[in-house]
């Protein structure tokens, strides 16, 4: 009579990460293919105001372009925090679970921000501005996303790469966040000029105080 060993099955965890990219491109496929002539502007932000000026209403905001595009953002961010955390030992990138936590608590972050600003720009009097303004925000960050993305690829595959890429990455992004920042800012100087004292309080309480708590937690969690 024949013995039969039964060996478990063993499965590569990084599994989900290669059909999550597959995934994520995917979606860009799509969309460029149904809005070809509005991805190719998009695709030319940094060179040009081009899209901004063209797709200034804040209705864009909730048009299936920006909802499909932001959830490619949110992966793309997502994976690199996840990056981040795996290359200061608070994670392994090949954590499933610890992928939808970050997915849900960016998701969470950002819709409840958008909440947040629409009832204080209601109640400042400065709604039109705030949807204005925030519209812009959104492309600026949907933009870095996507960029993002292939470099998540390279930093997830190669191993042999040296740990303080990351970090650099992460200072690459928050610098160029910061400049497309004061662009948008830029763009709209009369409007806030014209009501500085608000937008001000606007800047210091949903602009900068979650960005500072953030990061006062992280690393007083990290110590």
């Amino acid at each position: 009579m024949t013995e039969h060993i039964l060996h478990p099955r063993i499965t590569d965890t990084s599994d989900w990460v290669t059909i999550l990219f597959i995934m994520a491109f995917g979606i860009i496929a799509l969309t460029k293919s149904i809005y070809e002539n509005r991805f190719e502007d998009f695709t030319k932000l940094i060179f040009s105001d081009k899209y901004t000026r063209i797709y200034r209403d804040s209705s864009h905001l909730m048009g299936m372009f920006s909802i499909s595009l932001f959830f490619v953002q949110i992966i793309s961010f997502s994976f690199f925090i996840q990056i981040l955390l795996n290359s200061f030992g608070h994670g392994a990138k090949t954590d499933w679970i610890l992928f939808i936590q970050i997915f849900t608590f960016l998701i969470y972050f950002i819709l409840s921000k958008f909440l947040i600003e629409k009832i204080i720009g209601t109640t400042f009097k400065i709604e039109e501005l705030v949807e204005q303004f925030n519209l812009q925000k959104v492309t600026y960050r949907t933009y870095v996303g996507l960029l993002l993305l292939p470099i998540d690829i390279i930093l997830y595959y190669y191993d042999s790469i040296l740990k303080n890429i990351p970090l650099l990455v992460l200072y690459s992004i928050v610098a160029l966040n910061v400049l497309l920042y004061m662009f948008s800012i830029k763009n709209y100087r009369k409007e806030i000029f014209s009501k500085l004292f608000y937008f001000i309080l606007y800047l210091c309480t949903l602009e900068i105080a979650p960005y500072y708590f953030m990061y006062y937690w992280f690393t007083k969690n990290s110590v």
